[in-house]
């Protein structure tokens, strides 16, 4: 029941905290704080009964699966643990704001059910729906302030997110055409009996759509282009859960499909494997050059999700290669990355935010000397960026050198020529990457002085507009990291979450104290070289952002407005001409054409239907605006400001066609399985 309530609670919820807070914002605050309180208890309690289980029978023909136990019940309480320091958070940070935060709230709490829902899924098809009501969700997030800016991210992400959808769901229906099942627990049985048979030749392809459609959320390249956009316009808060949680629900998919389908696949191994060098690596890079505060952190993370890849693509090749002792070296990394990244992103993102509640603005150059006066801000900072770039006795250094430690087993396990030495130095020099722009921001914000003398005379000189609670919670997180960086406490921590026994690793041994020196080496060497003299002009911090590596305007978006239209209208034209194919391509398009009309006009034929019925109108005598009852009239509005945004854009016509093919498929799927 506790699962349930866990997942369920939350998404009902969503709707009366928008209603309560039309009536009484403070009432509102006090129920969502109540409710993440609640939330954090119940994840709690799931460790006094290790590995329950509950399914909602009847719900998209195979139920509703849920579980709890090692790496879903670790991740339900870090989940819920981290929404409940960013609501104590928020309620400081919107203390001056008033618009939409009603809705807000609400999708903030639908988001939180939807990702404990993936979080303790126990099939595939479970971890889908909540996937895509998270994606759906938290896109409201990134569009929060309304600007122009924020409304180019918030569609970017949702084209992603739907994309991304509808990639997975294929993938899914390939799987569960060759296995039967889509259970986690009878996938590995499933996978097994298939191997070598027609079916089975479906299993990879199946496998690189899912980490593809999950990979689109996690940040991986070349999907990440998300990222560096809507994590600058998103509130301080949302971008924590945003970095901090929501990245690790596509990491989550990836996961479980290197654990339970493709776990010695050594294709698969080496996909996930590239493409996490590519994304860690390319992070660094684009974090690096940043010069504004959340777009690094946003990059960061981009960065560490690579890490985490690499780690899961390492576990696989192992596994593929009769390397035992590096697949759990590799897993234990994984898993502990995933916690210790969720933690630094919640400090550094609320860190973020007070200075953004202070200064509203973010750019390096202007905040350059804010927090030298600031002990508090400045210690949670300093050890969350500490434990991030991978500094001995703290918790990401444990985590990267379980992952590097795995790497080097590998290489030793089985010859693999040359990619794994180079996948090595690739991650060194990417981790050492982070140590430099981590140093960087820091002595930026919290050492130097601001260029312009007057306004590090004012930032001294002015006290915090922040509460004591504001700086609490990354203060609490960033102590955390201490406790957490010895060794014992993270290797019972991995054998809880991998249900293995990490016996032999030892994190201060001289090989592994070797390689995170040799990084942190690195990292200072780029700071100096780099930093100080090519991204620090005359004491001023220069954008030196590469366009070039942007591909949602170099690539994706030509490519969506211009190129296929043109291949599209070229092939049509060639095909036409064809007696046979030229009417088959006439009437797909009629088809289609027809289908976009329909989901198009069926929202307005709702909003016509709701006015001649539930809104009653009065015609004045004067020929003046029809006048309606005052409830449903504000309701109309506040729907209309709620839903404007999305009724006149591209993307929304996009979501709504999405929508009715996964329906059609679904409908597919289960025909083909009657």
């Amino acid at each position: 029941m506790p699962l349930a309530v866990l997942v369920f609670l939350p998404l009902f919820a969503g709707p009366a905290v928008y209603a309560l807070g039309r009536e009484t914002p403070r009432g509102r605050d006090l129920v969502v704080t109540v409710l993440a309180c609640a939330e954090a208890a119940l994840s709690l309690s799931l460790f006094l009964t290790p590995g329950a289980s509950w399914t909602a029978e009847g719900v998209l023909l195979s139920g509703l699966s849920f579980r709890a136990d090692g790496f879903r019940a670790v991740y339900s309480v870090v989940t819920s643990l981290l929404w409940l320091g960013t609501g104590l958070s928020s309620l400081e940070y919107f203390r001056e704001e008033r618009a939409h935060l009603d809705a807000y709230w609400m999708f903030t709490m639908v988001t939180l059910g939807a990702t404990q829902g993936v979080m303790l899924s126990a099939d595939l098809m479970t971890t889908f729906v909540f996937f895509e009501i998270v994606s759906l969700a938290s896109f409201t997030w990134v569009i929060h302030e309304r600007t122009a800016e924020a409304v180019y991210a918030g569609y970017t992400y949702l084209f992603l997110a739907v994309g991304g959808g509808l990639i997975l769901f294929l993938g899914l229906a390939l799987l569960s055409h060759a296995c039967g099942t889509l259970s986690y627990a009878d996938l590995r049985e499933a996978v097994s009996a298939v191997r070598g048979t027609e079916a089975g030749r479906s299993l990879l392809p199946a496998g690189i759509c899912i980490l593809l459609g999950f990979g689109a959320k996690a940040g991986m390249f070349p999907l990440h282009v998300w990222l560096p956009m809507a994590h600058p316009v998103a509130p301080s808060p949302a971008s924590a859960l945003l970095s901090g949680v929501l990245t690790k629900v596509g990491v989550y998919g990836v996961l479980m499909c290197a654990l339970e389908v493709l776990w010695d696949d050594a294709s698969f191994g080496w996909t996930v494997l590239l493409l996490g060098l590519v994304t860690m690596a390319l992070g660094a890079v684009l974090a690096l050059f940043s010069a504004h505060l959340k777009r690094t952190l946003a990059c960061s993370s981009m960065s560490q999700i690579g890490f985490i890849l690499v780690g899961i693509g390492t576990m696989v090749l192992a596994r593929a290669h009769g390397g035992d002792e590096a697949a759990l070296l590799a897993w234990s990394g994984t898993v502990l990355h995933m916690v210790n990244h969720s933690l630094f992103k919640l400090i550094l993102f609320l860190c973020a935010g007070v200075v953004l509640v202070d200064l509203h603005t973010l750019r390096l150059d202007e905040i350059q000397g804010y927090g030298r006066r600031r002990p508090v801000l400045k210690a949670a900072f300093a050890l969350a960026g500490l434990g991030i770039g991978g500094v001995p006795l703290l918790n990401g250094y444990v985590s990267k050198t379980l992952l590097h430690e795995g790497l080097v087993e590998l290489m030793e396990a089985a010859d693999l020529g040359t990619l794994p030495h180079v996948a090595e130095w690739v991650f060194l020099i990417s981790g050492g990457c982070t140590f430099a722009y981590m140093l960087k921001l820091f002595v930026c914000v919290f050492v130097e002085r601001n260029a312009d003398p007057t306004v590090q005379a004012r930032y001294d000189a002015r006290p915090s507009r922040t509460d004591r609670l504001s700086l609490a919670v990354p203060l609490t997180g960033a102590i955390l990291c201490v406790p957490l960086g010895q060794p014992w406490i993270m290797v019972r921590l991995a054998g809880i979450m991998t249900g293995e026994r990490l016996g032999h690793f030892s994190a201060f041994a001289w090989g592994n104290l070797k390689g995170g020196l040799i990084s942190l080496g690195i990292g200072a060497a780029v700071y100096l070289i780099v930093v100080r003299t090519v991204l620090r002009p005359g004491g001023r911090y220069a954008d030196r952002w590469p366009a070039v590596l942007d591909l949602e305007r170099g690539l994706y978006r030509p490519l969506a407005t211009r190129w296929l239209p043109g291949i599209f209208g070229t092939v049509l034209g060639l095909f036409g001409r064809n007696a046979v194919l030229g009417p088959v391509c006439r009437g797909l398009v009629w088809l289609g054409t027809l289908c976009g009309r329909i989901l198009g006009d069926s929202m307005d034929a709702l909003v016509v239907l709701l006015r001649r019925t539930l809104v009653r109108e009065e015609r004045p005598r004067d020929g003046s605006e029809p006048l309606r009852v005052s409830r449903m009239r504000a309701f109309e509005r506040a729907s209309q400001e709620a839903l404007d945004p999305l009724f006149e854009n591209f993307s929304f016509a996009l979501l709504m066609t999405c929508m009715g093919v996964i329906a059609f498929l679904g409908a597919l799927v289960a025909l083909l399985q009657a």
